[in-house]
């Protein structure tokens, strides 16, 4: 070991600068968070009829309690560290009440087409979902669906993927690890197949047993209702406090979040029967980009 007083005046100055150096570097350093939002996975959002659009008896209520939930995983991002937050409002009617988000955050929302990545951007530091809900066809999930209740299943080169892996092998084309979810239990169970050492919390858990491949569109809307919520308050507790270990987690540990990506990407979506139509199938394919992939044309034809 040495010792400063065998060092030479120089060198002691010199490695004096180098630490000072790096130590204003990590101050100064931007750790910015993506949180993309869903409003079937929040505490107390308890069906689509009453909750998620806008004339929804309980929609305004199921607005504030998403986020709520936000608020809470930016505190704990920003007690970690973080500095800078977008969030994106991924609900399909919109679920993020502006005027009750967090100050320190600024708000996505309203996609030109082609709409992937969600305004996600190279060189942000780290992707978080927030009220997330299972895929489709997922047992024991509340409120499952892939995009809409219509759709019956979507692979990625033969693997079941729902909203969740859509984004995170979006921010993994980007370079941006995955490093928090918020959810029912089945959607924290999808998140960490899919993501090395992802932090989860689980705010609710559903009861529904079976994967209802018999449902038609409207049958399968109706089908994953029942579920056993935390408090809102309480759910909001917990996502602090994960929020915050997550990212604790990941300044320490290089890898956790990080998705590998194995191109030629092949993406295959079945459409459950509705109404008039039956159950068909589309596909669309690229050599190299998974982004461009989730954002070419889909070409469906009625499964033999």
């Amino acid at each position: 070991m040495f010792s400063s007083h065998k060092l030479p005046m120089f060198l002691l100055a010199l490695l004096t600068a180098c630490c000072l150096s790096s130590m204003a570097a990590e101050v100064n350093r931007t750790i910015s968070v993506y949180i993309m939002t869903d409003m079937e996975g929040v505490a107390g959002v308890l069906d689509f009829e009453q909750w998620t659009s806008p004339e929804s008896r309980y929609y305004d209520l199921g607005k504030e309690f998403l986020t709520l939930e936000v608020n809470a995983a930016i505190e704990g991002f920003a007690r970690a560290g973080a500095t800078e937050f977008l969030v994106a409002d991924g609900h399909g009617h919109g679920a993020v009440n502006p005027k009750l988000l967090d100050a320190r955050a600024q708000l996505a929302r309203n996609w030109a087409p082609p709409p992937y990545p969600f305004s996600m951007e190279r060189g942000m530091t780290f992707c978080a979902y927030v009220g997330q809900h299972a895929m489709s066809r997922t047992e024991f999930a509340h409120l499952a669906h892939t995009g809409n209740c219509g759709v019956f299943e979507t692979t990625i080169n033969g693997r079941p993927v729902g909203e969740f892996g859509e984004g995170t092998l979006c921010a993994a084309q980007l370079g941006i690890r995955t490093i928090f979810a918020s959810g029912d239990l089945a959607l924290t169970k999808e998140a960490q197949a899919l993501v090395p050492g992802i932090e989860t919390v689980a705010v609710k858990r559903g009861t529904t047993p079976g994967r209802g491949d018999e449902c038609d569109k409207e049958k399968y809307a109706k089908r994953n209702l029942g579920a056993i919520h935390f408090q809102p308050e309480r759910a909001r507790q917990m996502i602090l406090a994960g929020a915050e270990k997550a990212l604790r987690r990941a300044l320490a540990d290089p890898s956790m979040g990080a998705v590998p990506l194995k191109p030629p990407f092949e993406r295959v979506t079945i459409l459950r029967p509705q109404k008039e139509l039956p159950k068909r199938i589309g596909r669309s394919s690229h050599p190299d980009n998974f982004i461009s992939l989730m954002n070419a044309p889909m070409k469906y034809e009625t499964m033999k």
